[in-house]
């Protein structure tokens, strides 16, 4: 008899959590999951039925070009501000309280502020006239202006900054986990301050490293304000690629491939990081 309560109450208990869930899952299929439906079709069907606006994109150089600069500016933002985040969130994981707020307001408080303001901003600091310019030329470093708006180096500074918070914070919940003793146990052994560093902690943050590369790379791939106003047009990046397809060109079929293929590489990335993250986990675990 308590065997049959406590497997009625189990019941109702999971069915009332599928009720719960129920309103979230059916908005994420009208407002997510059905748009996507719809732009796999038109990438089929438009203009031609088939895998032929798939095939033209796999031949065209212009496609080709456009999807090398994606892959270098955001490896080189993934890279950058990931390198960054970690030195910050390091300070934040062993700092004092005090420390660790400051350094949380300041991370996040940029946050705030729209993309699109930021990006003008960098306009302003990166022009020949502006005053990351008249500072190198003040100092000596530079005779004359370095030209870094309307660059692929413009689009990456102007990332980086963007991306850094999204890197720190996955960091920081990383490093929040780790046993602060088991660096001392390792000096209290005999290793340097360093070695301790590189085969006991960094090994342990690693999970947070590869959390904050996927959020990093896979926002960076799909964005579309900082390089549209950083790069100028000479910079063309696949997001912008894709918007000049569909808005201005009417290319709606290779435009919406090309957001296809987009989508696919992003969960393709989603699930290798997962992977990874499960199969460092599984052999920290043996080990």
């Amino acid at each position: 008899m308590a065997d049959a309560v406590a497997t009625a109450r189990s019941l109702n208990n999971r069915q009332m959590g599928l009720l719960m869930v129920l309103p979230a899952v059916l908005l994420m299929g009208v407002f997510y999951v059905y748009p996507l439906l719809q732009v796999l079709w038109i990438s089929g069907t438009e203009p031609t039925v088939g895998l032929g606006n798939y095939q033209a994109l796999a031949g065209s150089g212009v496609v080709r070009r456009i999807a090398m600069t994606t892959a270098r500016v955001c490896l080189t933002t993934t890279a950058i501000a990931v390198l960054l985040g970690y030195v910050v969130a390091y300070a934040m994981a062993t700092g004092t309280p005090r420390r660790r707020n400051l350094i949380l307001m300041l991370v996040v408080a940029p946050m705030w502020v729209s993309a699109l303001v930021r990006a003008f901003a960098w306009v302003v600091l990166l022009r020949q006239e502006g005053p990351v310019n008249a500072l190198l030329i003040g100092s000596h470093v530079l005779a004359q202006p370095l030209q870094m708006l309307w660059t692929e180096a413009g689009v990456v500074i102007g990332m980086v900054h963007y991306m850094v918070p999204y890197a720190i914070l996955p960091l920081y919940a990383s490093m929040r986990d780790v046993d602060a003793r088991l660096p001392m146990a390792a000096r209290g052994l005999g290793a340097s301050r360093l070695q301790a560093f590189v085969r006991v902690y960094l090994p342990l943050t690693v999970p947070g490293i590869v959390a904050a590369s996927a959020l990093v790379l896979v926002y960076s791939l799909g964005f579309f304000v900082i390089p549209a106003i950083l790069g100028g047009g000479k910079t063309l990046m696949t997001a912008e690629y894709i918007r000049l397809q569909i808005t201005e060109l009417l290319q709606w079929g290779p435009g919406t491939a090309l957001a296809v293929v987009l989508v696919v590489v992003v969960l393709a990335l989603l699930a290798l990081m997962t992977r990874v993250v499960g199969a460092r986990r599984v052999f920290g675990g043996a080990g």
